[in-house]
């Protein structure tokens, strides 16, 4: 890169000021992104973790919603963190009522897939792709990809035993992907920005 990448990092709601800090110590620079206004410009963009259900109802308000959508339909890089998966997913198992999203990756995921605060946990996961080293995760009311669409890559998984009622039947699942990739589009159920991990933003912002 001969110039830096001016990445977005969607600020109505979540943990903006960490994405933003690892961001910029990558060599980034960074905008809020609030209104559509706030897209242009930009070579990729970051969705945070946070509430997915106030994020899509904000997002909605400030007219930023479908602009979004339509901008990383067009082409515009995307990585979302926890929340940000959910909002960026086509699907939603479990929405709170009157949540909807982005619909721009062919997934279906389930909110707090791991159960809830207290069930958070951490996990070293093997993602070949992003990095040859185990990458550190840490899952905070994470959601789970429960539906994988055509021509979406999932770049790590973790066993559906770590699952919220995962016993309640008894009957053997696959495992869960928990991060996943579709072309421009990159989303994992944890949360990198916390750990001191970068592999997924350093591979984000590889391909800007």
């Amino acid at each position: 890169m001969s110039t830096a990448p001016a990445v977005g990092v969607f600020a109505l709601q979540g943990d903006v000021r960490e994405h933003v800090h690892v961001l910029e110590a990558l060599g980034a620079r960074t905008r809020p992104v609030r209104r559509a206004a706030d897209l242009a410009g930009l070579d990729g963009i970051v969705l945070p973790g946070g509430e997915s259900s106030v994020m899509d109802r904000l997002a909605g308000i400030m007219g930023l919603k479908a602009p979004l959508a339509d901008a990383v339909r067009g082409g515009l890089p995307a990585y979302g963190t926890c929340a940000g998966m959910i909002m960026l997913a086509a699907g939603i198992e479990n929405p709170a009522p009157g949540q909807g999203s982005l619909g721009v990756l062919d997934v279906t995921v389930r909110r707090n897939a791991f159960g809830t605060q207290v069930d958070s946990f951490e996990a070293d996961l093997a993602v070949p792709a992003v990095s040859a080293d185990p990458v550190h995760a840490v899952f905070i009311r994470a959601p789970a990809v429960v539906r994988v669409g055509a021509g979406v890559e999932v770049l790590a998984a973790v066993p559906a035993s770590r699952a919220a009622g995962a016993d309640d039947d008894g009957a053997p699942a696959a495992d869960l992907p928990v991060a996943v990739r579709a072309g421009h589009v990159t989303a994992t159920s944890f949360h990198p920005e916390v750990t001191g991990d970068w592999s997924f933003h350093r591979e984000f912002l590889r391909g800007l």
